[in-house]
């Protein structure tokens, strides 16, 4: 059964955001009681108080007394908000319980014996958690403030699943009364190392343009077999050879003269 804890509450009239804004300002937290067929009780609680409550686990599944204006009730969290990024509490909901009628909440899961479990201390795989919590329907004085999920025979690739879960007299699944399917609660499977094929840089633009292709000359020089601009191939003339005149050869002098 769950840890009780006492909640003294005190009434409050004032509704909007304004005042529930002046009553933070003031140390407050702005709470509803509701359920059991009794009319909802807008109601406020200590805040540091309440911040430490909600910091324990069992706080969250255990039946809480409230008392207001010296009217006493059972009741258990149904919900709460939080500032989105300091720690306050901004508001609080809970839900009235009869000692005669079946409530359902979410039970914390607590793992044990994953650490000498045959998968993970002689295969070496590895432990999932695919669940943290299970949501369970029985009597307020049966509920339990979490559920034990044991690993410890578990072999590689097997999982454990929620008809597999020891639960306590009298508590049941919800969703496995409603017909629900029997999922998997926690798994041991193998690591699945994926390689990566190695990345190519892609050739800078322009890149590709001004390398030359294969047998062809780079800017300036000439390809093989042929002659670099302003010189002849073996065998030749250049051009500026041939525009040159010949030189006459001098005329050898008649004789007699």
């Amino acid at each position: 059964m769950s840890t009780k804890f006492e909640l003294t509450a005190e009434p409050r009239s004032a509704k909007g955001t304004g005042a529930s804004r002046r009553l933070r300002r003031s140390g407050k937290v702005p709470a509803v009681l509701y359920g059991a067929g009794k009319r909802p009780t807008m109601v406020s609680l200590d805040h540091n108080l309440m911040a430490r409550h909600l910091a324990n686990e069992k706080f969250h599944t255990s039946i809480l007394t409230v008392t207001v204006g010296g009217e006493t009730d059972q009741a258990i969290l149904r919900d709460f908000n939080m500032h989105p990024y300091k720690p306050i509490v901004m508001h609080v909901d809970l839900q009235r319980v009869s000692a005669t009628e079946k409530i359902h909440m979410k039970v914390p899961i607590h793992f044990v014996g994953a650490d000498v479990a045959p998968g993970v201390k002689i295969d070496g795989g590895v432990v999932t958690h695919l669940m943290n919590e299970i949501d369970v329907t029985c009597l307020p004085k049966d509920l339990p403030e979490f559920l034990t999920v044991d690993m410890s025979a578990l072999k590689l690739n097997e999982s454990v699943h929620l008809k597999d879960v020891k639960l306590p007299e009298g508590v049941t699944i919800t969703s496995l009364a409603h017909g629900g399917d029997n999922l998997a609660v926690a798994a041991i499977s193998v690591i699945k190392v994926v390689e990566e094929a190695p990345v190519v840089a892609a050739p800078v633009e322009g890149e590709a343009a001004a390398a030359p292709a294969e047998g062809e000359a780079k800017p300036g020089e000439a390809k093989a077999g042929e002659a670099k601009p302003g010189e002849a191939k073996k065998g030749e003339a250049t051009k500026a050879d041939a525009k040159k005149p010949e030189a006459k050869k001098p005329e050898a002098k008649k004789e007699g003269k």
